[in-house]
């Protein structure tokens, strides 16, 4: 049986996240490198890239930047946006990667953690963070705030979009944020509906840091998002977490 993940990040995985723009990536790399205090030329690695937008910020910045993720579609998407070949794109599942490391950094953005039903997964993910970095290498996860999502959770949304309709359900259940989506094409009601689910388990600051020790990895900043230094367990939206292999 297909994982969530396998089955979630395909051609509507484009449609439903389409409004993500170019721009806030670009600024959110602004402040990641600020964080990261990397010099031009580090190597980086964006891990669970998605379609892109960071690694092309993060190569655009003057970065040498390598992109894993392990949906096609989206790797596709991104050579797409990448006509030059300024990232070499690669597919991989992010707890076990085909690379050998030797990376200054490895970012991980936009709650690209969390799909797994067992903590050893992600500490899986966390150690091989820790094989990709040189010694002294830095890091990045940017996760949700658990505090935070559960306050402002938004149950049911729905909108349309080039003639289909996407509903939207959500909820925290037994520790996870869970996501229902059912897509309808608007012009053939008689078509089934195309359903999907995605699932991320919410991890506290201390929990995480926790896996981060067990790692090997040290955590020295969390930040509340790309716009507030500190962080806050209550008000803070995002937990972005820096640190550092030893």
């Amino acid at each position: 049986m297909a994982e969530w993940f396998e089955e979630s990040f395909g051609e509507d995985y484009l449609l439903v996240y389409k409004h993500r723009d170019v721009q806030g990536a670009k600024r959110e790399v602004h402040k990641m490198t600020s964080w990261l205090g990397l010099p031009k030329g580090a190597k980086v690695l964006d891990l669970c890239c998605g379609m892109g937008r960071h690694s092309l910020a993060l190569a655009e910045s003057g970065f040498e930047v390598t992109g894993v993720d392990l949906s096609e579609v989206l790797l596709r998407e991104a050579r797409r946006n990448d006509p030059e070949g300024r990232v070499a794109w690669l597919r991989g599942d992010m707890r076990k990667l085909p690379l050998d490391g030797g990376y200054d950094a490895v970012v991980n953005l936009f709650s690209s953690f969390g799909y797994f039903e067992r903590d050893e997964e992600h500490v899986k993910v966390l150690r091989e963070i820790h094989r990709m970095l040189k010694p002294q290498g830095r890091f990045i996860i940017d996760f949700l705030n658990p505090a935070y999502t559960a306050a402002h959770l938004v149950p049911v949304s729905q909108r349309v979009d080039d003639g289909q309709r996407i509903d939207e359900q959500r909820a925290i259940e037994q520790g996870y944020v869970k996501k229902w989506i059912t897509i309808a094409n608007e012009a053939n009601p008689g078509e089934a509906p195309r359903r999907y689910v995605e699932r991320i388990k919410l991890y506290s600051r201390e929990t995480f840091e926790a896996m981060l020790v067990e790692a090997g990895l040290v955590l020295e900043q969390v930040h509340g998002g790309y716009d507030e230094e500190r962080y806050d367990p209550e008000r803070s939206p995002r937990m972005i977490m820096v640190g550092r292999r030893p």
